[in-house]
């Protein structure tokens, strides 16, 4: 009889066991559906990003050791189009970049809220000194100065929100590419800071 009701008690306990797990899953799959027709419905588009300035301060080449110097402030604007939806800014790393090799090191942008279309305006000075440079990329950025033009990337890397209401997505990844264009009037054959100029505010490619 005793080992009867310890057999009742058992089953009575994985029984409420197994109902408590059907409630939190049910509550879970809820909120996961909610969550989709609410990003379904608003549609949030990416945050545009444009360059609208890149001062090249220095760019030192040493064919010897193959290191490059790189002295870069930039002017970024960001505008948040969505009418209902708020971008969360949780980081935001900025960095050059020449034919797909980074030549400065990542700044750091202060974390901020964009709300209804606003805009956001940062200008950072990307350092890069002494960075190992592969040669043929020595003997491009050469020919490129010999030529009177040079193209250059800027970079960001962070992570962003969503906010509707009060309901705050996880987080997403946001990658920007901003080419930038700077011409001199007249090549020497060297690289060098000295002529080159921006030429104009460039729209961004942005990834979330």
């Amino acid at each position: 009889m005793g080992k009867d009701c310890g057999n009742h008690r058992d089953d009575h306990l994985r029984n409420c066991c197994r109902r408590v797990l059907a409630v939190f899953l049910f509550l879970a799959f809820i909120v996961a559906v909610i969550s989709l027709i609410v990003y379904l419905v608003l549609r949030p588009t990416h945050p545009r990003f444009y360059l609208q300035d890149a001062s090249l301060r220095q760019l030192d080449l040493s064919n010897a050791s193959s290191l490059l110097s790189t002295s870069l402030q930039v002017t970024v604007a960001s505008r948040n189009p969505n009418d209902r939806v708020g971008v969360y800014y949780d980081r935001l790393d900025v960095y050059a970049s020449y034919k797909y090799q980074q030549i400065t090191v990542a700044s750091s942008l202060p974390a901020v809220y964009q709300g209804h279309g606003d805009v956001d305006i940062w200008s950072p000075v990307l350092d890069g000194p002494n960075v190992p440079f592969a040669p043929y990329l020595a003997s491009a950025i050469s020919q490129d100065c010999q030529a009177g033009y040079l193209i250059l990337q800027v970079k960001i890397d962070g992570r962003v929100r969503w906010k509707v209401g009060s309901w705050i997505s996880g987080h997403y990844h946001l990658f920007v590419t901003c080419p930038a264009f700077l011409v001199t009037s007249g090549g020497n054959g060297a690289p060098g800071a000295s002529g080159f100029k921006f030429q104009t505010t460039t729209y961004c490619h942005v990834e979330v």
